[in-house]
């Protein structure tokens, strides 16, 4: 994460897991993530070892052990603008209005935002805003419990950040899918150099000269 950080100009956050133990291991990770140049986290409130948010059998911790987490990464940072971000597993195992509650209480505890993980319709998102009174983070996963909203619903209902977890890993999973079934059959990648990232285009990404003698220092007299 901290070369992500490094890497780009615009603030960047890190799933942060459970936090990685207790309240102290918690307190640790902040101070780490800090150091290493994120702009903050999300913490959740599932037991360790925890489950992807949109399976079946999560586990989660009761409310006072979850505001003890937030309370100790509040009180580890040494940076007041690192983000700290409530995430709640608890649509998956109690009813809407107990996410609400557990929201409330992880906000009382000095979370800057909140992240409702697995809402299962887009009037539970819109409801949720309306009884949380900080940011909001909604996650747009596909194929699990959430309905695809796209930025402009979101932001209607009061969502000021989403997530794409997998979005791109799953879309270029599918074309190199593609990719070596073709492969396979023709024993040539001739049809797709067109759909191909060009050795150029990865150089001006990377802002990267090959020419060797422009580097400071590397050039002869």
């Amino acid at each position: 994460a901290g070369y992500i950080a490094k890497a780009v100009k615009i603030p960047a956050i890190v799933d942060a897991d459970t936090g990685f133990g207790g309240a102290e291991n918690v307190g640790r990770t902040i101070r780490a993530l800090e150091a290493a140049g994120l702009a903050g986290c999300h913490i959740e409130d599932q037991e360790f070892p925890k489950r992807c948010g949109h399976l079946a059998g999560k586990s989660i911790v009761d409310v006072e052990e979850m505001v003890g987490k937030i309370k100790a990464a509040v009180g580890a940072r040494r940076d007041p603008n690192f983000m700290i971000i409530a995430r709640t597993d608890a649509r998956g195992v109690e009813d809407f209005d107990r996410v609400v509650e557990r929201a409330s209480e992880y906000l009382a505890a000095g979370a800057d935002a909140i992240f409702p993980e697995a809402l299962q319709s887009a009037e539970e998102f819109r409801d949720f805003a309306k009884e949380i009174d900080l940011p909001l983070l909604a996650n747009m996963t596909e194929f699990g419990k959430n309905p695809l909203l796209s930025f402009e619903q979101l932001a209607d209902f009061g969502y000021r950040m989403v997530i794409f977890p997998q979005s791109a890993f799953r879309v270029s999973m599918k074309a190199s899918e593609k990719f070596f079934a073709a492969l396979k059959k023709t024993g040539t990648q001739s049809d797709w150099i067109d759909k191909m990232q060009t050795r150029q285009e990865l150089y001006d990404l990377l802002d990267y000269d090959p020419n060797a003698e422009s580097w400071s220092g590397m050039g002869s007299d």
